[in-house]
């Protein structure tokens, strides 16, 4: 989202946490990228605050068309620079940088254009504040970060030079309304966002309480009655121009897949989820009747099976304890097993508040800033309900005994938590950190190490892991089916209630994410995990018995978010040649 422009330059050589020799290709690198990080800065603060711009703190994005536009011409002149740079640029991991940050920029134009082209600019922005705000009062921040979280609310209502973030949504979207070809947001996706305002702005309130060295309270006010004002003008203006067809216009969906790293036709990815889907079901089939007789259980089958584990809950206030008493034990077996190297501290673990859960239902990763750290860490935050679902919110899906280690595995240690440590402690070039951040290239590691953990787990973890596998396999199907109509939202659900086997809350929040919350980015996580393997595969074809998996596993880490075809190059010329 474009935003204010900073008023000082900032010193983001300086910043660096990364050591490393003056003449490395990495400080060649750094020295590209932060001239991008420079523009990205003036135009998405938020963006920029969140990997360690303190600077940008205080600032909040503008979203008016004219800013937009000035967005986009910054970043066709940008391109115009690195495109020259390529030429003269002899450094292999330099060219694959200065290519990562071009398709960066490509797909923003890209996308930018096509929103203008096709659709009404709907901005949610209780959600925007929201997680704007809340990012700047993490545990983690210190003081004077935290304080900046209240200029940052003012600029959000108007107080500091520009029209408040809600008159800038209504003039946005009111300017479009003259074009009658454009869509809408969906009717749903808006009714959504409307209803989680108040437990969004309480989960504010409860924030700046918690931080009482700073005197919120007049933003606060002032904000509560714009977003009022605003609720009342999307109920009367973008709830009638929305829409009840969920799809979006080809060209946009293709980009979104692009985007988030899946580089394959879509039918092509649906064919592939399809077969790795009825291959872990009869995995799990397989399973579930050893897992039956561990436990006595009376049926095998394995729906019934994970139903019966699922009984096994535990209370909110037990899971934080049994979550880390887990995180221990893989940390124990991935050392024992030679799996990984891992940092010499402690992760972080969590649950996340009401509001977290409104605005991110699902569990995730928090990631560190990665630009002048004083020692802040990414953060697993477990999520233990929907509230978008009326009714029953509550899963079951994240808060029993078996189901922690895959969990575990995926958002912590050896996933998310140790992607990011390595990446923050060892020192990659801050291209690969930033700008090649896409869900392919992050989850694809996640579900590798699951992958790597689940042998070693007790027979009832190892069926769980198999159904978060299946789980996988069915969002790269129900993603890009929903989106090409070739299947119903009824349909998807049936799937992933009865044969996925999970709760009516994590069903709706899968569903949402496949057609309103992010079209496109569920099928990353098969695709990333495929990528991964295939060049593991050649790598283990290639050495036979010589195959190092701790090597090839810290080789990995090492380099970064790059996109599998720049692992596979890496791999070959790198790893390979080393063998």
């Amino acid at each position: 989202m474009p935003g204010k422009i900073l008023t000082s330059v900032i010193p983001l050589l300086a910043l660096i946490p990364f050591a490393s020799s003056a003449e490395s290709w990495v400080d060649v690198s750094n020295a590209y990228t932060n001239k991008q990080i420079k523009i990205t800065s003036q135009f998405q603060p938020e963006m920029a605050s969140s990997i360690g711009i303190t600077e940008a703190d205080g600032q909040c994005s503008s979203i008016t068309k004219a800013q937009q536009d000035k967005y986009i011409r910054t970043l066709e002149a940008s391109k115009k620079t690195l495109l020259q740079a390529l030429k003269t640029e002899k450094s292999l991991p330099v060219r694959q940088d200065l290519n990562i940050i071009i398709n960066n920029i490509d797909q923003t134009i890209a996308s930018g254009k096509l929103e203008d082209k096709y659709m009404l600019p709907w901005v949610d922005v209780p959600l925007i504040v929201f997680r704007g705000v809340s990012a700047l009062l993490d545990d983690q921040m210190s003081d004077t970060r935290k304080q900046a979280a209240n200029t940052r609310l003012a600029c959000y209502v108007g107080k500091t030079g520009q029209p408040a973030l809600t008159e800038q949504a209504k003039t946005l979207y009111e300017a479009a309304l003259a074009n009658k070809k454009l869509m809408g947001p969906t009717k749903e996706e808006v009714n959504q966002a409307l209803a989680r305002t108040d437990t969004l702005l309480q989960g504010l309130q409860q924030l700046f309480e918690k931080n009482e060295f700073i005197k919120a309270d007049e933003n606060l006010s002032l904000l509560k009655q714009q977003i009022a004002d605003y609720r009342q003008w999307a109920e009367k203006t973008v709830i009638p121009t929305s829409r009840d067809d969920f799809r979006l216009p080809s060209e946009i969906y293709a980009l979104k897949l692009k985007t988030v790293g899946i580089d394959i036709e879509p039918e092509l990815l649906i064919e592939r989820a399809k077969a790795s889907y009825m291959i872990t079901k009869a995995n799990m089939q397989a399973l579930a009747p050893l897992v039956a007789q561990k436990f006595n259980m009376p049926s095998s089958d394995y729906r019934d099976v994970i139903k019966t584990l699922k009984k096994d809950s535990l209370a909110n206030d037990k899971i934080e304890d049994h979550y880390r008493a887990i995180n221990k034990k893989l940390e124990g077996l991935i050392t024992q097993q030679n799996v990984v190297n891992l940092p010499e501290r402690d992760m972080i673990m969590r649950l996340a508040s009401e509001a977290e859960a409104a605005g991110s239902p699902a569990p995730h990763m928090l990631p560190p800033p990665f630009i002048g750290n004083t020692g802040e860490q990414g953060q697993f935050v477990l999520t233990t309900g929907n509230p978008a679902l009326t009714g029953d919110a509550a899963y079951d899906d994240f808060n029993f005994n078996a189901v922690a280690y895959t969990l575990s595995a995926h958002e912590g240690r050896p996933g998310h938590e140790l992607q990011f440590a390595v990446m923050l402690e060892q020192g990659v070039s801050l291209a690969r950190v930033y700008y090649a951040f896409n869900s392919v290239n992050v989850e694809g590691w996640a579900l590798y190490a699951e992958a790597e953990m689940l042998p070693y787990l007790p027979i009832e973890a190892q069926l769980i892991a198999l159904q978060h596998r299946l789980l996988r396999n069915a969002r790269a199907m129900l993603d890009p089916m929903l989106n090409l109509g070739l299947t119903t939202k009824e349909n998807a659900y049936t799937l992933l209630r009865n044969d996925v086997v999970f709760s009516e809350a994590a069903v709706k929040q899968e569903v949402d994410r496949y057609t309103m919350r992010m079209p496109g980015q569920a099928g990353s996580y098969f695709y990333g995990l495929s990528r991964l393997l295939e060049i593991r595969a050649d790598v283990e074809i290639a050495l036979g018995d010589k195959f190092d998996r701790l090597a090839f596993n810290n080789f990995v880490l090492e380099q970064g978010l790059i996109p599998p075809n720049l692992m596979a190059e890496a791999v070959k010329e790198r790893f390979l040649t080393k063998k």
